[in-house]
């Protein structure tokens, strides 16, 4: 197991989750600002930061989600995508004592994912788990088709499913990110939907992804 590639996945995924969480923050130290923008860009923008410092190494996963989905495709081994998922957890759960360590827990339990009014648990569900097939076949389709544009392609996907997402499941898509928030902010009660709901959906996205490629010459 290459040591380098898990690295990169753990600082990756740091900076990745650092910029989303902080770019939350910003929207509770200036109230009444455009939240919903700038929470999207801030990740958005966090995983091209974090794609162009890491990507290169590890492939730049961040997110179990990807990485489940790699080795479904068998792009990765088994046993390296399990690395690339501690490393990842690592990783988030660092950037959100981060948080935790420059404000407090009130902070970064403002940062945890949770299903918006009206919505229910298996709504957010649902949700969670289609808007992570959605992202997982552009990831496969995009890194297998056009590698050169990968690294704008799928951060610009993340920042349309946060426009989407943010104020009906806080939008996750990402065990890791809605885990590290959870623990660190010290409220597990939803975060059942943020791991089996993206999980369910890279699956689902791989799926998807294979449908259409076994009818792709070259695929």
């Amino acid at each position: 197991m290459d040591t380098r590639k898990l690295l990169a996945e753990l600082v990756g995924t740091f900076v990745f989750f650092l910029v989303g969480l902080m770019a939350i923050l910003s929207t509770k130290a200036f109230p009444g600002g455009p939240d919903l923008l700038v929470i999207a860009f801030g990740f958005g923008l966090g995983l091209f930061v974090a794609i162009n410092i890491a990507g290169a190494v590890s492939g730049g996963h961040f997110n179990p989600a990807v990485t489940l989905a790699a080795v479904l495709d068998k792009r990765l081994d088994p046993m390296t995508g399990v690395g690339y998922v501690v490393a990842q957890l690592i990783g988030g759960i660092a950037a959100a004592t981060f948080v935790l360590v420059m404000s407090n827990q009130a902070a970064v339990a403002g940062t945890i994912t949770k299903p918006g009014t009206g919505i229910s648990d298996i709504q957010a569900l649902i949700i969670e788990a289609v808007f992570t097939a959605i992202f997982i076949a552009v990831i496969l389709t995009v890194t297998k088709k056009d590698a050169g544009h990968a690294a704008f392609v799928i951060p610009l996907t993340l920042v349309v499913i946060h426009l989407a997402l943010v104020p009906i499941t806080g939008s996750s898509v990402n065990p890791a990110r809605s885990l590290a928030s959870a623990l660190i902010g010290g409220d597990l009660g939803s975060i059942w939907i943020y791991i089996i709901g993206p999980l369910v959906g890279a699956v689902g996205g791989w799926a998807v992804y294979r449908a259409l490629a076994d009818r792709t010459a070259g695929a």
